[in-house]
């Protein structure tokens, strides 16, 4: 029984080390994009397009990872395109957690009226398409990274609403509150100092998933047009860009897909794995 406990152990400390080494790797890419990128990921050179990567025949070894059809480079655009997603992964899923994390505290812990209304408005936001929803709120607030962090936050606050609200109720119901309750402590310090300690692990975790979200949401709008200017380096873009030179240029589409999947993959694995590092089952 402990040689299994012990081997679950490994291989979660395993998971949550190598998604964290991806995704710590990528962050340091994005945040020294100027230093480390090879090129300047807006510079075209037409003499040089859909030139492959540097193990196939006829490839420039100054190209490491073979250029489009603009002639770009791949591997700059890749590194630059990691700045945007991994901008957008942050605010959009710190942000997303507050709203949705304040709300749910207040719901889960206030119960009564406050509970309702909080709780009504979350059933009538997830009726709405989320996909669609975002489509819509970028037409209207126009392209840009401001508009698709805005657009995260508005779609999927409800997300930490609910599974925080559930959280917050079940710490109520603790002896520590009734304590607290009855020692004569005011709410809203019972709420900030005693239940948010607690209810944190999992809004640490739910941050943690909501930012392999927001770098898929990110993609999918650039794909379509809808993130921010098309020349801009951003990995849904080069997708969009490669579907359409697959058979030319196998490189430009299956890069950027691979690091976008590896990317959301690590956020997925690394917030699974504070999850069961926080599970005291585990522990």
């Amino acid at each position: 029984m402990l040689d299994g406990r012990g081997t679950l152990k490994r291989r979660l400390g395993a998971r949550l080390w190598m998604s964290g080494t991806w995704l710590g790797v990528m962050a340091l890419l994005a945040l020294f994009a100027p230093l480390v990128s090879p090129h300047d990921p807006l510079a075209q050179d037409l003499f040089s397009g859909r030139l492959p990567p540097f193990w196939q025949a006829g490839s420039d070894p100054t190209f490491l990872l073979g250029t489009d059809s603009l002639g770009r480079d791949v591997l700059s655009r890749l590194i630059h395109g990691a700045r945007i997603a991994f901008a957008v992964a942050l605010v959009a899923g710190l942000a997303t957690a507050f709203v949705g994390s304040a709300l749910g505290l207040l719901a889960g812990y206030m119960r009564g009226w406050v509970d309702v209304v909080i709780s009504r408005l979350v059933e009538i936001w997830m009726a709405f398409p989320p996909v669609l929803f975002a489509i819509l709120l970028i037409a209207v607030l126009g392209t840009g990274l401001s508009s698709i962090i805005i657009a995260i936050v508005v779609i999927d606050w409800t997300r930490f609403c609910r599974v925080v609200r559930a959280e917050a109720m079940n710490q109520s119901a603790m002896d520590y509150v009734s304590s607290a309750v009855v020692a004569g402590r005011p709410r809203r310090d019972i709420l900030w100092r005693e239940i948010l300690p607690n209810v944190l692990p999992t809004i640490v975790v739910l941050s943690t998933l909501e930012m392999g979200i927001a770098v898929i949401v990110e993609a999918i709008l650039s794909f379509v047009n809808l993130s921010i200017s098309t020349d801009a380096p951003t990995w849904g873009g080069m997708i969009a860009e490669g579907r359409t030179s697959i058979h030319q240029a196998w490189w430009v589409l299956a890069f950027p897909l691979g690091v976008l999947f590896l990317t959301v993959l690590s956020f997925s694995q690394f917030g699974e794995g504070l999850k069961d590092r926080f599970d005291p089952v585990l522990r």
